[in-house]
């Protein structure tokens, strides 16, 4: 059985991880529309930026069969502290898991993702994302 990866957590944990080690790296696994017109994560204030790499690709939405490959030609290193981000968490946690299958053994998923679960009104951005938290973010 293939483990799945290092576990879930939250946006300020994954904040906290990449203050404090050198060697974390955001992987944000949204696609080119969600980073455009959602937002990115702002890791400036690190002095790091987040990688751009999507989990999922057009027209169909199939898994990029080149994930993790592309992970590696990004620079990032199978001991490197991996924290995926997707939109509310699902799809980073699918990245995740592909990625400890690939030998990354470092790998978290950020739950909540970077808008987070719909609120009672249906919509993302208002609960427990990574915008929600109050953490650094930018729009196109």
């Amino acid at each position: 059985m293939v483990e799945r990866y290092a576990g879930d957590i939250s946006p300020d944990t994954a904040w906290e991880i990449l203050t404090d080690d050198p060697s974390a790296v955001l992987v944000d696994v949204r696609t080119d529309a969600e980073w455009k017109y959602v937002g990115v994560p702002d890791l400036r204030d690190l002095e790091k930026q987040p990688l751009f790499i999507s989990w999922k690709v057009f027209p169909h939405m199939s898994v990029n069969e080149t994930f993790s490959d592309d992970v590696a030609e990004a620079g990032v290193a199978q001991e490197d502290t991996l924290l995926l981000l997707c939109r509310s968490g699902q799809r980073s946690a699918d990245a995740a898991t592909a990625l400890t299958a690939h030998g990354f053994r470092r790998c978290y998923n950020i739950a909540g993702g970077f808008e987070g679960d719909k609120d009672h009104n249906g919509q993302r951005g208002t609960l427990d994302g990574w915008k929600a938290r109050g953490l650094p973010w930018l729009q196109d």
